[in-house]
């Protein structure tokens, strides 16, 4: 009997012991999945959508909050990696998974690389959620972490039964009625009219917890079962969006909306293996019946001038040029048309479409647009190719004239080259996806249609006439049948052309080559970038840079466009090219290496600013007066003292031999002598803020570092170009490296009254370029200046600073003092992370001042001309009014008019201005 009460003690100390064994589990796959959580976003490479960015980590192993040896007097660093994290680091990105052989020979817009069977595409957060830091989990005490665990199981678990009624073995269900498929909400899909959408809507009620209910005009019918489709419409929008996802997944459940079988036109078996030669010399015997093109431009954004850049190499009076603006880009659409009427063969389209990255309103704009070519009786075209500002030709007109002319009956598509199953998976044409609030949503898995061959590619590529008009018009089985399938396909273009040509009675026309080169570095480009619009994960391409200009000059095969190009990353290489195709300009021609892009304009409204933008362009036009004030203002002479009025006209980014030259803002102001107003544009430019350690250290690895936010990990760089931060943004840091050994540095973040809020090791490879982390920073942050300081071995390499902005607006009207106490104030208990590193003030020696602390709280209630002069003094302590000049008549005698200034967006640009056409039928 006395085992009993042993066994009894041995079986609890064996639960206690399993108990606490399964904590430290718990406790090691949370922190394990926090520090993996830092990178895979970016790592998953692969398919054929984008994911959205993330700005954590790149050729770097990031250890944050670690306590170690390595820290004086105990004091908290760096944590190190678990050892059940394997980080294999690349070149701007983390890989948890085994290195693939990269392809670069592909000409695939958005191929496919061979990892991506590694890939879970199928758990997707919902977007109206706000993305939380990834290190939550290890912010908070230990003890706390299974409970805070519990409750968010306990929350995802309590939506899901709310999406699913009113307990988790209900189903929300829907009426089964045909529906259209819809590219947005406000686009028209006349071409892709596959089904009818239900004049029936549900709404969205909020419950008392906050979470959505969803309820129905009428009883729903079809059970809606699949967890994309769920997922679906937990994150979208909009009720007439989630009710086309609802209603297309009834369709497609009870098999009334892909086509089964599809009936095959083409007599051959398999692709067309047409071999077609490019002879440099073939411009010499231009055929006496030459081609005309169309060429179909699909532009969007704001850069303007590499438009017309690019418009002004291709154009010929032979031709004929039809030009769709995407509908949300606004100021593009005024400067297309501007430049648009001075030409005949220059049309814009009456529609507009929203087109996403991926979307099936892609392929919306290219039939449309072939259905109005079609159409235009006094347009005789005989090739259609679609191009972007993004393209440039590498051949000129003639030569492209030349070759087409030789080939005037094939079709050129540029085609996977790949196994066809595997690039059907890949690619996810065996998915069912739809579009509407301007996302692809993944409903579900679908059938690829039987009696055909499934293909694709580039959705670049060079169509004839014939074989448009059949596109178009047809209603044969094959071409009804792939509009269907294809209004819910994601990335359409890539395959619905290639798909249809191979099955139809055109089939002996394809050749196999889109006429274009592709930069590609899958390294870099493999990266998931769209995460926020399409349901999938992908690649794309890299800019162009001049050491790539031998490979236009290759003559393997045809070629006579290449991209992608972006003259805000590098414009010398399109000098190159133009330089090479037409000549150089004559001497002394201005603006030659200046580059002008605007960010703002005064139609567009401004409340299409953010209220840090609003506040900083604002402080720049203050910066400019005061400018003018002091340089050039006479004793008892008013006539070059100003007083700003209103928001500002327009702002410009300005490069000169591709690098960032600052800002460009044009504002009107009244002109005190004269009591009239005047409009003048204000060049600032940020002041150097990164600075090496003086003395220098022995460490030589580190070249650069910069702060900012939306880094481009594909092309190095930070989208918003001069970092304009405010106390709500989450701001990345970059360090760019030279070549040498392996080696650890700490990064250390400090606010403006000397709190450090956060501190961080990264270990820098050897072949290391770039690193980047975004620490999991409490906000809002304190408005002032920050210091970045990074140190090897626990002495100082090199620092750089960075402003984070008060605001003087919110939500476009000037902020008031609950507001500005509110984002002015820091973090809640100034607490920028769970952890406090006030320990290491002494130790790295930055004292906390209680003045400088008093000082900050009074600065978080300031409103009016108090806070405005507060903004002023920091945005000029980063910011340097470099010139003001006036763009019309001016009461200032020694103001230079901005037409004669060389940096003014005003000044001339021969590069990219649009004259007549000239005696051989070329602008350029």
């Amino acid at each position: 009997m006395v085992a009993a009460p042993c066994a009894r003690r041995l079986a609890r100390r064996s639960r206690s012991a399993l108990v606490a064994a399964l904590t430290v589990l718990l406790v090691q796959t949370l922190l394990v999945w926090n520090f993996t959580s830092l990178d895979a976003g970016e790592e998953q490479r692969g398919g054929a959508a984008g994911r959205e960015k993330r700005d954590h980590g790149g050729d770097q192993r990031v250890h944050p909050q670690r306590r170690g040896p390595a820290a004086p007097h105990g004091k908290a660093m760096i944590e190190p990696p678990s050892p059940y994290t394997s980080l294999e680091t690349q070149d701007g990105y983390f890989s948890h998974r085994p290195k693939e052989k990269m392809r670069t020979d592909s000409n695939n817009e958005n191929s496919v690389p061979k990892d991506f069977e590694n890939i879970d595409n199928s758990n997707f957060a919902p977007r109206t959620q706000k993305q939380k830091h990834q290190s939550e989990l290890v912010k908070k005490p230990l003890s706390k972490q299974k409970e805070h665990l519990r409750k968010k199981l306990e929350e995802e678990k309590m939506k899901k039964n709310l999406l699913l009624g009113k307990n988790s073995n209900e189903v929300v269900q829907f009426s089964d009625h045909p529906v259209k498929n819809s590219s947005s909400s406000s686009n028209n899909n006349s071409n892709l009219k596959a089904v009818h959408r239900s004049s029936r809507h549900h709404h969205v009620k909020k419950k008392g917890n906050g979470s959505p209910e969803l309820t129905y005009d009428q009883p729903p019918k079809c059970e809606v079962t699949g967890k994309e489709a769920i997922s679906a419409m937990s994150r979208s929008k909009s009720k007439q969006c989630r009710q086309e996802i609802a209603e297309v997944y009834c369709q497609h459940k009870h098999g009334k909306l892909m086509p089964e079988k599809v009936t095959r036109f083409c007599k051959l078996e398999g692709k067309a293996n047409n071999n077609v030669q490019w002879d440099e010399d073939s411009v010499e015997y231009m055929p006496a019946n030459p081609v005309r093109i169309a060429f179909v431009l699909v532009v969007h954004g704001r850069a303007s001038r590499q438009l017309q850049r690019m418009f002004k190499a291709i154009y010929h009076k032979d031709h004929f040029y039809y030009i769709h603006v995407d509908k949300r880009s606004n100021y593009l659409h005024r400067q297309v048309l501007q430049f648009a009427n001075q030409y005949p063969n220059v049309r814009v389209t009456s529609w507009r479409m929203a087109t996403i990255w991926g979307g099936a309103s892609l392929l919306t704009t290219y039939l449309q647009a072939m259905r109005d070519l079609m159409e235009m009786n006094d347009w005789p075209w005989d090739f259609f190719i679609n191009l972007s500002a993004a393209d440039y030709p590498i051949r000129t007109n003639d030569q492209l004239v030349a070759f087409l002319s030789r080939y005037r009956d094939m079709n050129f598509l540029k085609s996977h080259g790949r196994d066809n199953a595997r690039f059907i998976r890949k690619q996810g044409l065996d998915r069912l996806f739809l579009e509407c609030d301007t996302h692809m949503w993944r409903l579900g898995d679908r059938r690829i249609p039987e009696g055909i061959a499934v293909d694709g590619g580039s959705d670049w590529f060079l169509l004839n006439r014939k074989f448009v008009e059949y596109v178009t018009f047809s209603n044969d089985d094959l071409v009804t049948k792939m509009k269907r399938f294809y209004s819910y396909t994601l990335l359409p273009a890539e395959s619905f052309f290639h798909t249809v040509l191979e099955n139809s009675p055109y089939c002996d026309t394809m050749v196999d080559n889109n006429l274009r080169i592709t930069n590609w570095n899958r390294k870099l480009g493999c990266k998931c970038q769209y995460k926020h619009i399409v349901d999938w994960c992908g690649c794309s391409p890299n800019d162009f840079k001049p050491a790539d200009f031998h490979r236009f000059q290759q003559t393997a095969r045809p070629t006579f466009f290449a991209r992608k190009f972006e003259a805000v990353v590098n414009q010398e290489i399109i000098g190159q090219l133009d330089y090479y195709l037409y000549g150089n300009y004559p001497s002394g021609t201005p603006g030659l290496r200046s580059y002008w892009e605007n960010v703002y304009d005064e139609p567009d409204g401004v409340h299409t600013l953010s209220d840090v933008a609003l506040t900083m362009y604002h402080a720049f036009s203050r910066l400019g007066l005061r400018r003018a004030e002091t340089s050039f203002h006479a004793a008892g002479d008013n006539s070059c003292r100003y007083y700003p009025m209103g928001h500002p006209v327009s702002v410009h980014l300005y490069f000169l031999a591709d690098r960032f030259q600052g800002f460009l803002i044009r504002h009107h102001a009244t002109n005190l002598a004269v009591s009239k107003l005047e409009t003048l544009e204000t060049w600032v430019m940020p002041k150097k803020v990164f600075k090496v350690a003086s003395p220098p250290s022995d460490f030589g690895r580190l070249q650069f570092s910069e702060i900012g936010t939306e880094w481009d990990a594909k092309e190095r760089l930070f989208r918003n170009f001069g970092g304009l931060l405010g106390p709500t943004d989450e701001p990345v840091g970059m360090q760019k490296w030279g070549k040498g050994p392996n080696v650890t540095v700490t990064v250390i973040w400090v606010d403006p009254v000397n709190v450090i809020a956060a501190t961080y090791d990264i270990l820098i490879e050897s072949s290391a370029e770039f690193t980047h982390y975004k620490p999991p920073l409490n906000l809002p942050l304190r408005p002032g200046v920050w210091t970045i300081k990074i140190l090897h071995h626990w002495v100082q390499v090199a620092e750089t600073k960075f402003l984070v902005t008060p605001l003087t607006f919110s939500n476009q009207q000037p902020i008031k003092q609950e507001e500005a106490m509110k984002y002015h104030s820091g973090p809640p208990k100034n607490a920028y992370m769970e952890q406090s590193f006030q320990g290491l003030n002494p130790v790295l020696n930055i004292p906390i001042s209680a003045a400088h602390v008093d000082q900050a709280k009074r600065n978080a209630g300031l409103v009016g001309a108090r806070l405005e002069a507060w903004v002023d003094s920091l945005v000029g302590s980063v910011w340097s009014a470099v010139d003001i000049c006036s763009t019309g008549p001016t009461a200032c005698p020694v103001m230079q008019g901005c037409a004669q200034t060389a940096w003014s967006s005003l000044s001339p640009d021969p590069k990219s201005e649009l004259g007549p056409v000239k005696p051989d039928g070329r602008l350029r």
